[in-house]
């Protein structure tokens, strides 16, 4: 079904800004071929309204006055059997942005509209073409930052999380047949407690699977942090610039050179790194300092993997043995501790904990440089594996599923007292609401705008 107040012919480049190659422009709507028709003559000099659905045709754009804009390729999808479920014009053009932009603005002369964010899906789900979990999976698939996170956005696209919230639905609609039977023969005492105890217990035990993941799923869908830390002059900053492969961080002998974060990413082994250099610890009354030494704190706090770094070739004073011991005490459960100069004579004495160092590296003659990121990789492979689920929730998901793993817990504690059926029935109806809700059958307009005001314009 499509909508009335969806019926506009929208459009937007759906490639991201920048120098390339080609560009995507879309355009769909009740007057999407119109739209096209107005503003592209195609080669064939055939109208595109008299072409057939799912052809590709070679056009020039024209302006106002007549003037060629581009030659362009031009595929024209015929509802229902395109991606929102209307008539869709595709031009995909030269990618510069001055020849995408008149493109676009002709378009909006010929009546078309701008797209708002989110809204070729948008209507994707108001048509049936996809529900809401396959619409939040697409945006998840395309700002996927690991390997595993693509991984299940491309499961869930098609329809993985989908199919076991209709498990669930069918588990809920079975329950209350159930339900409403017992009622009907409660006279002959005959009931199905059994039956509706069981479909409960198998959802809320799925449920609980799931939840377990979920915060280790929030840490590393965008990546995963890591934080350098340790004493002034430890090396962090020269480790920083050897692990992202170049100078970014300022190196200097002068104490407390890095007064602030600095971050740069990569990417490792099918995930994204963020490593992220900090300022050393110390006592100081510097007010800068101590600001920057805070914030080294909070990032150690947000990461994933903390690498205390330790100038192994200085002896370490009474203070910093507190420094990094309290580091260690603070960070043990996520840090690996790596000693620096390694091409240097070393004078650690074990301060920082009892086990023997992880790693001995240098940044002169990059000893044991790439021996630390396999360390990293396997550190960072083992979060991987305890965030594994069959499915990736995001936040709003997570609450309608807490909200319904509520409302079962309450319909299991009824199961195990005097059943009042009809009010069982109720709250079976209830939680078939969130059901609903989950998927997008049942989810408010204003719900709707949160989730699809997270995506890019072009989708």
């Amino acid at each position: 079904m499509i909508y009335n107040h969806d019926d506009d012919t929208i459009i937007a480049q759906c490639t991201p800004n920048g120098a390339g190659a080609i560009a995507l422009i879309r355009i769909s709507g009740a007057q999407a071929v119109a739209v096209a028709d107005r503003i592209c003559k195609l080669a064939s000099r055939k109208e595109l309204t008299a072409c057939e659905s799912h052809t590709v045709h070679f056009a020039r754009v024209y302006d106002e006055r007549g003037g060629v804009i581009d030659h362009v390729m031009v595929t024209l999808m015929r509802a229902p059997k395109t991606f929102t479920g209307q008539d869709t014009v595709e031009i995909t053009s030269h990618n510069n942005q001055f020849i995408i932009e008149h493109i676009v603005q002709r378009a909006l002369v010929c009546g078309a509209r701008m797209a708002q964010a989110g809204e070729f899906t948008r209507r994707a789900v108001l048509n049936g073409k996809m529900d809401l979990l396959q619409a939040e999976a697409l945006n998840e698939l395309i700002h996927a930052n690991t390997q595993q996170t693509l991984k299940q956005a491309l499961a869930q696209l098609e329809g993985s999380f989908s199919s076991w919230i209709a498990t669930i639905e069918y588990e809920l609609v079975r329950a209350r047949a159930f339900c409403e039977a017992s009622f009907e023969f409660i006279d002959e005492e005959m009931t199905f407690d059994a039956q509706i105890k069981d479909g409960i217990s198998r959802i809320l035990a799925t449920i609980v699977t799931i939840k377990r993941t979920f915060d280790a799923q929030q840490q590393i869908r965008q990546g995963v942090r890591i934080a350098l830390i340790g004493s002034v002059n430890a090396g962090k900053s020269s480790l920083f610039n050897a692990l992202v492969g170049t100078k970014r961080a300022i190196v200097t002998a002068q104490p407390g050179t890095t007064r602030d974060t600095i971050e740069a990413g990569l990417y490792r082994s099918g995930s994204y790194w963020t490593i992220v250099d900090t300022a050393g610890l110390r006592e100081t009354d510097d007010q800068i300092e101590q600001e920057g030494i805070a914030r080294s704190h909070a990032e150690a706090e947000r990461a994933d993997v903390v690498l205390i770094v330790v100038d192994g070739a200085r002896a370490m004073t009474p203070a910093e043995c507190d420094i990094y011991h309290e580091l260690y005490t603070r960070y043990a459960h996520k840090a690996m501790v790596v000693y620096t100069k390694a091409d240097m004579p070393q004078m650690v004495d074990g301060a920082v904990c009892e086990q023997s160092p992880v790693i001995m590296v240098s940044t002169v003659t990059n000893t044991n440089i790439v021996e630390l990121e396999a360390l990293i990789t396997e550190r960072v492979a083992g979060l991987l594996a305890r965030a594994e689920s069959p499915y990736l929730l995001n936040h709003r998901q997570y609450h309608v599923l807490l909200s319904l793993e509520q409302q079962l817990l309450q319909i299991e504690q009824q199961l195990t007292i005097e059943i009042a059926y009809e009010l069982l029935s109720i709250h079976l109806n209830d939680a078939l609401a969130l059901v609903s809700e989950m998927t997008g059958k049942s989810v408010s307009e204003y719900t709707m705008d949160a989730v699809f005001r997270q995506f890019c314009v072009g989708k």
